[in-house]
Order: C-alpha cells, then sequence, then structure tokens
C-alpha cells in the first residue's frame, strides 16, 4: 500500500513520445505491446486456443506463457524519459550519475543519443547537468554537485525517495534502522547515505545472527525496494525473531512493480518448464524473477539480456516456456524473444496476467526550468 508521501508523486499525466529503439509501452495499458501474436499471425489466433504447431514426442503443443506485467516499472518510464527529455531540451552532452537504470540496451540507446554515464559526479565538467539515476544517491552527492558547479536532475524513482525518508525519520528518533538489501547496490549505499550512523544492512536471513543493536526495544526495518518479496519477509522473520519489538515501515518498501512481476512470475512458474527473464545481470529485480520462479516450480530458469544470449539445448524436452522481463526492460527486447522463440515453433503465446498496473509518476521538476542557464550562471558565480 502506498502512503500519502508517495501518492503525492504519482499523476495521470499524458504520455510522452519517445524514440522508438526504447519501445516503451505508452500510456497506462496493463497490457504492453508484446502481448501480440508472433508476426505474420492474425489476432484471433493470440492466446488460449491450441496451436497446431510442432509438439514434441508426447503429443504435447508448444506454447509460451507470456507474465504480465512485466517490464518498465513507473520509477524506470520517468527515469527514462527524464534523460531523452533533458537531451531534447538542453542539447547534448547531458551527464547522468551511474546508469540511468540497470540495463545494458537501455545505456547504449540513450549513449548514442548523447547522453555521457559517469561513476563519479567529479567526472563532470564544471557547469554542465548531471542527471542522478532512478536508484537515488546519498546527500554526499547532492552537495558534490552543488560544490562542482553542477545543475542538476533527480530522477530517483519515488518509491526510492520514501525509503530515504523514512531513514531520514527514524534516525531524528534516533531508531537503530535494519536495512534489508544487497551490499553495493546503488539504492543501498544511498539510503545509508541518509543516516549512516543508524543504518545497518541486513544482506538476508543468513545476515541476521550478525546484527548488533544498541537497544532492542528501538529497532525499525527497512527494505531495498527490489527485494524479492519471499526472502525479505524470512528475514524479517528471523530478525523479530531476535528482536520481537521490532517496528515495521509505515508501508510496503518493496516496490508494485517488483511484487507484481514477481506475483505474476510466481503464477507462471507453476506450468512452466522453462522460464527465461529478460533482464541485465545487474539488475537486482531481474536476478530476483529468475530466483523466484525456480523457488515455485520452474524446472529451469535463465536471465538474458535478450534473444541473441538463449541457448537451445535449454529448450531440450521444453513445451511450455515462461517469459517474463525486468522493470528496467523495454518490450522491444521480449518482442526479440518471442520471434525467436516463434522462428523454433513456440509460436502460441497466452498471457498470464494475475493483476493490472496503471501507476505513473510526474517527471523530475527540475525539466522545468532552464538548466543550461542555470549551470552556465553557477560556473561564472
Amino acid at each position: 500500500m502506498l502512503n500519502a508521501l508517495t501518492m503525492d508523486a504519482c499523476l495521470q499525466r499524458p504520455p510522452i513520445p519517445s524514440g522508438p529503439a526504447l519501445g516503451r509501452p505508452q500510456g497506462p495499458t496493463p497490457t504492453p505491446p508484446t502481448a501480440r501474436p508472433p508476426p505474420g499471425r492474425a489476432a484471433a489466433d493470440h492466446a488460449e486456443k491450441p496451436s497446431g504447431t510442432e509438439a514434441d514426442a508426447n503429443g504435447d503443443r508448444r506454447r509460451v506463457l507470456l507474465a504480465a506485467p512485466r517490464g518498465y516499472c513507473a520509477g524506470v518510464d520517468r527515469a527514462v524519459i527524464a534523460v531523452e527529455q533533458a537531451l531534447e531540451q538542453y542539447g547534448a552532452p547531458v551527464y547522468v550519475r551511474h546508469e540511468i537504470v540497470h540495463n545494458k540496451y537501455v545505456v547504449k540507446t540513450l549513449e548514442k543519443k548523447g547522453a555521457i554515464f559517469v561513476e563519479e559526479t567529479s567526472e563532470v565538467p564544471e557547469g554542465e547537468i548531471v542527471i542522478f539515476s532512478a536508484h537515488g544517491v546519498a546527500p554526499e552527492v547532492h552537495k558534490e554537485a552543488e560544490k562542482g558547479k553542477l545543475a542538476t536532475i533527480d530522477a530517483t524513482c519515488p518509491l526510492v525517495t520514501k525509503v530515504h525518508k523514512e531513514a531520514v525519520r527514524y534516525a531524528k528518533e534516533d531508531y537503530d534502522i535494519l536495512l534489508i538489501g544487497h551490499e553495493g547496490h546503488e539504492e543501498v549505499i544511498g539510503t545509508s547515505g541518509e543516516a549512516p550512523e543508524h543504518v545497518t544492512l541486513v544482506d538476508g536471513p543468513d545476515d541476521v545472527a550478525n546484527v548488533e543493536v544498541r537497544d532492542p526495544d528501538k529497532v525499525v526495518w527497512l527494505s531495498q525496494t527490489t527485494l524479492s518479496v519471499d526472502e525479505t519477509m524470512e528475514t524479517v522473520d528471523a530478525l523479530k525473531g531476535r528482536y520481537p519489538n521490532l517496528l515495521s515501515p509505515p508501508s510496503d518498501d518493496i516496490c508494485y512493480a517488483t511484487q507484481n512481476r514477481q506475483t505474476a512470475i510466481k503464477q507462471v512458474a507453476k506450468d512452466a518448464d522453462l522460464v527465461l527473464v529478460v533482464g541485465s545481470k545487474n539488475s537486482s529485480n531481474s536476478v530476483r524473477l529468475v530466483e523466484t520462479a525456480i523457488a515455485h516450480g520452474a524446472r529451469d530458469g535463465h536471465l538474458v539480456d535478450g534473444a541473441e544470449e538463449i541457448d537451445e539445448t535449454w529448450l531440450e524436452g521444453v513445451n511450455t516456456v515462461g517469459l517474463s522481463s525486468g522493470a528496467s526492460v523495454p518490450d522491444v527486447l521480449v518482442d526479440g524473444v518471442l520471434e525467436w522463440l516463434a522462428e523454433r515453433g513456440w509460436e502460441d503465446v497466452e498471457i498470464v496476467q494475475p493483476v493490472e498496473e496503471r501507476m505513473q509518476f510526474s517527471l523530475p521538476k527540475e525539466l522545468r526550468r532552464d538548466l543550461r542557464a542555470e549551470a552556465a550562471a553557477r560556473k561564472t558565480g
């Protein structure tokens, strides 16, 4: 459930046109464009009717169970559009601190349009524009940008911002904050930076035994937004075993999109021989989808950046392929996998959609200003 803080950022806005290469679904349609028959097939042939295509020796038909929702979430959509619109409004180059989202195809496409990705704010020339990624940054990074006389656009996902504000709130109340997440992930680094003296990282249930707090009656847990729901709750249960008075955040920290995609892949996995998840290896939510699929019945599962990474030997003895994609994946990559599978006999596509998704976020407010002029003023000031 989203609290009032988060809902302030959720606006129904008209879709902003994007370059066709990224292939984002436009508007609040719950079923993105890949939910269609393979090329050359009529729409009436799509979905749940038997295909009559090649089958293996036991007579079972080949099919693809296409999970929905999948692909771009509202926070990723907002961040990618922020980079595209900044390039359109202010011209290249526009600098981006870290990958705007964890997807190689998206990053390479934006680089071709004029975005320059850097690891540290200090790499951005004085007086330029820098965009902070969807994963959020620590307050120290904002100070570095100000010192470097940079104009900034904060593309942090509003749901990550919510967790940052929770960390600030509980630190002011002098709680020990147990942050469930993966060490080294940008989101964890950013959230920890809001209250470094109060935050202790808990990297899964096996890490609970290592936790030490000042007062066991004044402890709260928060989490990275892209974790496995099941593993997070397992970690919380283990923490409550040690700290019965552990306080929970006022609303779910794991984002709606992560939860929705995991709900869909669980339903797909129980009927799938093989699950393919399209996503990059540094995408936490994509990796969690593969883990969730295998934990809920899929015989095999793999993470691929695109169709070119699929090993045909994975299809041996397979009738039903489950297909989903991480929250930072444009639908053009899923299209490519569907076409690759269709060429090999998996033409029938059935959509599995246990939940609908209509969330949208307003764009960063900085895009309403003349940042080039502001940056120039900082440089000469």
